[in-house]
């Protein structure tokens, strides 16, 4: 008698368990990690806005990061914010293990902050802080009509304050006057930088133009227009839109410190519509 064999497939591992490994600690660093000034920035922000939005899940009570509105659509947690401090991305290299101890706290009832001390064999490298916020599509596929949205998870909890959210909601409501020493109201543009994003590199796999490129950009034009510029040491990006694909961006130079290696910009659209802030603080290459 033969007896009919059934091929089942191995069971795979469960995505909970899959955002834990994610969420390690340690990581081994190569060439994907590296750029030519040490850490790369964009990596590094792309890697810590992944564990944000894992960290949140998990906060939640959910399986992976499938965030829906109260009707069941989906939701995004959108970057509103980035800080990156004292960073020493210069010393790191090849073959080290960087450490990533992070911390979730909710700072309101719809923004979230994750803070990121970083490492290099017990020896800071810098300090990130995300925060985040839940928006939506009101336009389904117009990246123009992104705007907030309460989640059906959200639930009460205590507060803790961040800085860096404050300082957010006060640049999206022209509340602050200076930053990085800045004038943060100031517009007129002392040079303009323009790009035209990848919809295959630029954009994510929700179809927005991504916020790490957004200081990636910003990079771009710095170095075009001071070639001694070195790596970061200090950088805060506020977040005020997006662009749709195909749409080219504008970063406008508003003021800049030459002793100080500091520099204030902002993207734009092509319409005008001002879509992030950007602080950036750099070393001087010898």
């Amino acid at each position: 008698m033969n007896a009919a064999l059934l091929d089942f497939p191995p069971a795979g591992p469960l995505p909970r368990d899959l955002m834990e490994r994610a969420l390690d600690p340690h990581i081994l660093l190569g060439m994907p990690h590296l750029n030519g000034n040490g850490l790369s920035e964009t990596w590094l922000m792309k890697e810590l806005g992944h564990r944000h939005w894992l960290m949140l899940a998990r906060h939640l009570g959910i399986d992976n990061a499938d965030f829906r509105t109260a009707e069941g659509e989906e939701a995004y947690a959108a970057i509103c914010a980035t800080s990156l401090a004292a960073a020493r991305f210069d010393t790191v290299c090849a073959n080290d293990i960087l450490t990533i101890h992070s911390r979730l706290s909710a700072v309101s009832r719809t923004q979230t902050s994750t803070r990121h001390e970083l490492s290099v064999y017990g020896r800071s490298v810098g300090t990130v802080e995300l925060i985040s916020t839940f928006v939506h599509r009101r336009i389904k596929g117009n990246n123009h009509s992104i705007a907030r949205v309460a989640l059906r998870e959200a639930q009460a909890q205590r507060f803790e304050f961040s800085p860096l959210a404050q300082n957010a909601a006060d640049i999206r409501n022209g509340r602050l006057g200076t930053h990085f020493g800045f004038p943060v109201l100031a517009n007129k543009a002392l040079q303009t930088f323009k790009f035209d994003p990848s919809t295959s590199q630029e954009f994510n796999g929700a179809g927005l133009f991504y916020f790490a490129d957004f200081q990636a950009v910003a990079d771009r034009a710095l170095e075009n227009w001071f070639p001694s510029s070195g790596p970061v040491i200090r950088r805060e990006v506020f977040f005020l839109g997006n662009i749709e694909k195909h749409e080219s961006v504008f970063f406008d130079l508003i003021a800049c410190f030459g002793k100080q290696n500091a520099a204030y910009g902002q993207l734009r659209r092509e319409n005008g519509k001002v879509i992030a802030k950007i602080f950036s603080m750099w070393n001087i290459l010898c």
